[in-house]
């Protein structure tokens, strides 16, 4: 059955057992591969970094448009335009990042030639 409660008793020697187990995990457990530039990187920071550049895209399309529309009086034309523009660039940037995933330390990214 279990032993009864200690009383402060053995306290030093389980320490001093856990910290020789966990350096043992340390030593067995193999560090994170780091191939590319963004591999350090969460998956989830990546994908958030795509959705805030798609959002920021629309937004200042969004933003641009408004002002246009606000000093040619043309409302809402080039707003329903920019936002449009907007998020063109924004799944252009999203693409250049999912692109960076792909790359190896030192080469530089794939470009298309009509850039």
């Amino acid at each position: 059955m279990a032993e009864g409660p200690r009383n402060g008793e053995g306290r030093d020697a389980d320490a001093a057992r856990l910290r020789d187990l966990e350096e043992r995990l340390s030593r067995a457990t193999p560090g994170p591969e780091a191939s590319g530039p963004m591999a350090g990187y969460d998956k989830g920071h990546l994908a958030w970094r795509m959705v805030t550049e798609m959002v920021a895209g629309i937004l200042m399309g969004c933003g641009i448009g408004y002002g246009l529309d606000y000093l040619f009086g043309t409302k809402p034309f080039l707003m329903i335009l920019f936002i449009f523009l907007g998020f063109a660039a924004g799944i252009k940037t999203m693409m250049r990042t999912a692109s960076e995933l792909d790359t190896k330390p030192g080469n530089a990214p794939e470009t298309d030639e009509r850039d």
